[in-house]
């Protein structure tokens, strides 16, 4: 699935690297606690998550994934923004709920981490 297509099924709003909608990903991974996000994704996924804080890029990065969903209007500092410019993810904020972006993702054809 493209990016793009995770923008418009989350009516997210990309907060940088706007120029990587047209990436794919081929999972996805709802998860707060980062030590599950380095024990089971595999890369070009997609992380999304409620947890706010640098931690939350630097695992990303670390986990070749592409593209970084903060759930619920979370909004990311100026410096995990920065992180991620410089890392080339595609973060983006979503008003809806962590449950329901998974939901919508999976019955749109994006599966889960396996």
């Amino acid at each position: 699935m493209k990016i793009s297509a995770i923008k418009e099924l989350l009516d997210a709003e990309v907060l940088t690297c706007e120029e990587g909608l047209d990436k794919h990903v081929y999972s996805a991974c709802g998860c707060d606690l980062m030590s599950d996000v380095l024990a089971f994704v595999k890369d070009q996924a997609v992380l999304l998550t409620g947890l706010v804080n640098p931690q939350v890029i630097r695992t990303a990065v670390m986990m070749d994934m592409v593209c970084v969903v903060f759930v619920r209007s979370k909004a990311p500092s100026e410096e995990m923004l920065e992180l991620a410019r410089d890392s080339g993810i595609v973060v983006m904020s979503t008003e809806k709920t962590l449950y329901t972006s998974c939901g919508l993702l999976f019955s749109n054809g994006l599966t889960g981490v396996r």
